[in-house]
């Protein structure tokens, strides 16, 4: 985290010293949220991952850089729609111009938007953009926890209706003699059974529906749209994210994410919740080289439950605290990211339909928090 922190911080001191005095020269004093924007911008790095059609042949489309920094600027100012993106870059000179437009009239329309969203959410810019930023960061890093949790995404769309189930009837009694019943794999045992990544998030179910969960209160609540799942590293900041049907169990996508999180940085522990308690999750987290600090699930093993309350009590009573414990705290930071995702970049005010769409729009908050995480880190 020290080497973090040290590239952080000199990429802040540069920020800080050269280009906002430049900027406040050419556009006047600049706000905090302007501020910010500026930072999150330096970060990303956009610019280096839109492909540019200079020089072919046909129409040349909008400028595609300055359509994305004003995306990103969207998440900063948490603005919920194009609309109220568009009339504050009309209001708004010094945004307008940070964005990459000298005057009114070179703002485009909301459909020329529209469609330059279509093609980010086909490239995968932001994930894209977002994946190259946690390598760059974190080499040479390692992480001491990755906490993984999934949030609820609301969607204003209809839910996809499902096909009745064709479920062959197992024959009843036991097997004869040489006769061999074969058991169909779970999601779960074809992912630890040796699948390639991308067959994993592409066996996923990516549909809208419905979903359903217990809150902190232990009642039932549900929601029509998709389910967000993402692995923290300490300090807030984001490393991967996958978006999922919202009726998809926790459980399902926590290898794909375990192994897109390994190609990113290198972590010591995998904390979760109970929803996690799976063997097949515990192994892939051994084998990776982590520590799996997870919560038991008292469905599966309520005896193991009873002993672990037991124990707590105990501990309460002397005043003792066992370092697991004291880890497993630190789950709480996936629970601030999605509270602030929610809150702060876009991510309670989804208004596109459609899995890739709801994604980018999803990765464009992603991207702004996790710049801003960092730069909290150093400030």
């Amino acid at each position: 985290m020290s080497r973090l922190r040290d590239t952080l911080s000199q990429a802040w001191l540069t920020i800080q010293g050269s280009l906002f005095p430049w900027l406040s020269e050419e556009l006047g004093p600049l706000t905090e949220k302007q501020q910010e924007l500026v930072a999150t911008l330096e970060l990303v790095r956009l610019e280096e991952f839109i492909y540019s059609s200079r020089g072919c042949p046909g129409r040349p489309p909008q400028d595609r850089t300055a359509i994305a920094r004003a995306l990103v600027a969207k998440m900063v100012y948490n603005l919920a729609t194009t609309r109220a993106l568009l009339d504050r870059l009309t209001t708004d000179s010094a945004l307008r111009r940070i964005c990459g437009w000298e005057r009114k009239c070179d703002v485009p329309d909301e459909w020329t938007f529209s469609r330059a969203f279509a093609e980010f959410s086909a490239s995968r810019l932001p994930e894209r953009v977002h994946a190259a930023l946690i390598k760059a960061r974190y080499a040479g890093e390692i992480v001491g926890h990755n906490s993984r949790d999934s949030t609820a995404i609301e969607a204003r769309e209809k839910p996809l209706k499902k096909e009745p189930a064709n479920k062959i009837a197992a024959k009843r009694g036991r097997p004869k003699q040489g006769e061999e019943r074969v058991k169909p794999l779970t999601r779960i045992e074809k992912q630890a059974s040796g699948m390639g990544l991308v067959d994993m998030l592409n066996e996923l179910p990516k549909a809208c529906d419905v979903g359903t969960k217990k809150n902190s209160k232990g009642y039932k609540v549900s929601w029509t749209g998709y389910k967000l799942h993402i692995d923290v590293a300490d300090g807030g900041i984001p490393i991967s994210v996958v978006l999922t049907s919202a009726s998809t169990h926790d459980s399902q996508v926590a290898i794909p994410l375990a192994k897109m999180s390994s190609e990113r940085v290198i972590n010591l522990y995998d904390v979760m919740d109970s929803a996690y308690d799976v063997p097949q999750i515990h192994d892939l987290s051994r084998q990776l080289g982590h520590i799996p600090l997870i919560d038991v699930n008292p469905r599966r093993n309520q005896t193991l439950k009873e002993e672990l309350v037991a124990e707590k009590k105990r501990c309460q009573l002397v005043g003792h605290k066992t370092a697991e414990a004291l880890r497993y705290n630190e789950r709480s930071t996936v629970e601030r990211v999605n509270a602030r995702l929610k809150d702060e970049f876009g991510g309670r005010v989804v208004r596109v339909r459609g899995h890739a769409k709801v994604m980018c729009h999803l990765m464009f908050g992603i991207l702004a928090l996790t710049a801003n995480q960092m730069m909290i880190l150093v400030t």
